[in-house]
């Protein structure tokens, strides 16, 4: 769990970091910030969903299936309005009474977990941590979390740092769990993941951006479809064929 710990305590530093140059910079300059973000993250979703699809092996229907399924699973469930509550119970935490100060706790809150648990470099990491006990990606992972965290707390405030115990919960659960999760956590899966989340953090960059708000929150579940695919239905398929 070192690596964990450590990506854990960096994204909070990096947080803390960020929230001192957040009260120093005037609104205008949030603004400009946020807009190379928005265009950061955009241009991050993007290439990694692309680069996983141009990939010989990869499946070009599936993520589209994946988000269709998993975001009628999250608006069944109401993924979007329990994170709108968890951000108004954030927020009554540290002190805001404003419905602007909710909405930037949750918003600063689910952009920083998407980021830093939908790519592959959490899982991976995750699963050589708890296998082989190799931290090597998780702490390169901590140095990019960390950096990202500052940057983001910077303009989005205090929700960010929120999001390191997502992401302790998130990687510790693989960590704990990862002698059962490799086999089901093959290279397609993982492969189908990424295209799945880089399409997620490109839905965070068009909010961020404010060209379409889109309830990322809610096609969440679709992240999970890729290990159903492969492990029941495509052995199906081949039986029945």
């Amino acid at each position: 769990m070192l690596g964990n710990y450590v990506n854990t305590i960096t994204i909070i530093i990096g947080s803390l970091l960020g929230l001192l140059v957040h009260k120093g910079l005037k609104e205008e300059y949030k603004i400009i910030v946020m807009q190379g973000i928005g265009l950061s993250v955009l241009f991050i979703g993007a290439t990694t969903a692309i680069g996983g699809l141009l990939d010989p092996d990869s499946e070009p229907i599936l993520f589209i299936i994946s988000l269709v399924i998993g975001g009628i699973i999250g608006e069944l469930v109401g993924l979007e309005r329990s994170l709108e509550k968890l951000g108004m119970m954030l927020q009554r935490m540290v002190g805001s009474d404003n419905d602007q100060g909710e909405h930037n706790v949750a918003k600063g809150f689910v952009t920083a977990s998407l980021i830093f648990c939908v790519g592959t470099m959490a899982i991976i990491g995750s699963l050589e941590s708890g296998l082989r006990g190799n931290y090597d990606m998780l702490f390169a992972k901590s140095v990019l979390d960390g950096i990202t965290s500052m940057i983001l707390a910077s303009t989005l405030g205090i929700g960010v740092i929120f999001s390191a115990g997502i992401v302790f919960l998130y990687q510790g659960a693989i960590i704990l769990f990862a002698g059962f999760l490799e086999p089901l956590l093959t290279v397609n899966v993982i492969r189908e993941i990424s295209i799945i989340g880089g399409i997620l953090i490109l839905g965070i960059g068009l909010s961020m951006m404010e060209i379409k708000k889109i309830k990322t929150v809610n096609l969440l579940p679709a992240i999970f479809i890729p290990v159903i695919y492969y492990f029941l239905v495509l052995p199906l398929i081949k039986l029945l064929g």
